[in-house]
């Protein structure tokens, strides 16, 4: 039977328009082969990447054995920032992301703060679906709906496929190497201290070794594990998202809109942020212990009572997590710093974490080339990259915490958390 390497597989499926018995399918990200197969071995001729073989395994070293002064973990905003800026101070940088496509899935509602985005790049049209200048927050409680409009605050609603792209683009441009379909698959430590990490790519597992090792790698993070950093989170600190991407709405695509409730949204909220005449990213999230539903059960629900939204189609369905907790303690240990998600670096009342996720990548990278000109990598060094993280943004995360747990159930609804959720939302 023909054997698949699935960490080589890039699951695009032309195997198995091939396959004369049917004995191949295509599950998401997995290949399976039935006892079906006889070894025709056309699906191997058929396969881009050689992920496809009769029985025989496939041998040669890695190409990347060699030594970097930082390796990123994730080219999320956080990571691709890391990179980028770490090239730019002359380090040499392995920037390595695990799925496939940089920038895919989305997981995320796509908003942005403009001034919040300009300290980073520049903005492009090729990556901004939509600009807004006003925000309409709608109360719901016993059916009735109640809505303040704000206005001011400009924001964009990128298009996320696009723009992490970009952002790992200019990592390369300033000197980075960036690895895609590569999972680190632990680290390399040597007397408690990070040295490099595990990466396996192509089907081969090899050490890359690191001055510092920076972990980027979402809220679903393993360095941090690895590295005895505790990020788990509580259930009363995970926001349990779902979203579609609507099509064939009727929707000003110069405002967002945000819904509060318990009967919407336990413990979060719903909204609608356009992406363009006609198109809108409708989603919620929910707090994952005090919900009775699955999140995407609100989201169908809170779509269908809506005419406005219920006329639309779905294109794309993104589900995931968000942190809502503060950052732990520590982000750091020897030769190792977390950031953006990885960190818990999300906004605790909005779940807004570009801004912050790139903000980290520049800090790290920052400390990191003076890490590596020192030749120190310990806790000791790193540990400015936390202080200056707590010093631009601690105070308002903890603040925005105090505010998600202070206000819960019904309070939601009030005028006053309406104001300080409208504050919070425009950045």
């Amino acid at each position: 039977m023909v054997e698949i390497d699935q960490g080589r597989c890039g699951f695009c499926g032309g195997c198995v328009s091939v396959c004369p018995v049917g004995a191949i399918e295509l599950a998401e990200t997995e290949l399976l082969i039935e006892d079906t197969c006889f070894d025709c071995g056309l699906c191997v001729a058929a396969c881009p990447v050689g992920a496809l073989r009769e029985g025989v395994k496939r041998s040669g070293e890695a190409s990347l054995g060699r030594r970097y002064d930082v390796v990123v973990v994730g080219a999320g905003p956080a990571g691709s920032t890391a990179a980028r800026v770490a090239a730019q101070k002359g380090l040499s940088v392995l920037l390595l992301e695990k799925r496939q496509e940089i920038g895919s899935p989305v997981r995320c509602a796509e908003g942005i703060g403009h001034d919040q985005l300009v300290p980073f790049i520049e903005p492009d049209p090729r990556w901004i679906s939509a600009m807004v200048d006003k925000a309409r927050i709608t109360t719901v409680h016993a059916g009735r709906e109640e809505t303040l409009e704000a206005g001011g605050a400009r924001g964009c609603i990128l298009e996320r496929r696009v723009f992490d792209r970009v952002l790992a683009e200019e990592a390369v441009r300033a000197g980075a190497q960036v690895l895609v379909k590569a999972a680190a698959k632990g680290l390399v430590m040597e007397d408690g201290a990070v040295k490099g990490v595990l990466v396996e790519h192509q089907g081969k597992e090899f050490e890359v070794e690191a001055g510092i090792v920076i972990g980027a790698d979402g809220v679903e993070s393993k360095v941090g594990r690895w590295a005895g950093i505790d990020t788990t989170l509580p259930l009363k600190d995970t926001m349990v998202c779902a979203q579609y991407l609507l099509a064939g709405i009727d929707i000003d695509p110069t405002c967002l809109h945000c819904y509060l409730g318990e009967e919407i949204a336990p413990g979060g909220y719903a909204w609608a942020f356009p992406k363009g005449e006609a198109v809108a990213n409708v989603g919620l999230g929910v707090q994952a212990d005090i919900a009775a539903l699955p999140a995407l059960d609100y989201l169908d629900r809170f779509i269908e009572g809506r005419s406005f939204l219920a006329r639309g189609s779905p294109v794309t369905l993104i589900l995931g997590d968000v942190p809502v907790a503060l950052p732990p303690q520590n982000v750091i240990v020897d030769g190792c710093m977390l950031i953006g998600d990885a960190a818990r670096q999300v906004d605790p009342l909005t779940g807004g974490g570009i801004a912050n996720a790139m903000r980290a990548g520049l800090y790290a990278a920052e400390v990191a080339a003076k890490a590596i000109e020192a030749a120190d990598a310990s806790a000791r060094l790193l540990s400015e990259y936390q202080r200056r993280w707590q010093a631009a943004m601690g105070r308002k995360m903890a603040r925005n915490y105090r505010l998600k747990e202070r206000f819960s159930g019904e309070e939601r609804i009030s005028r006053r958390f309406i104001h300080l959720f409208s504050l919070a939302v425009a950045g």
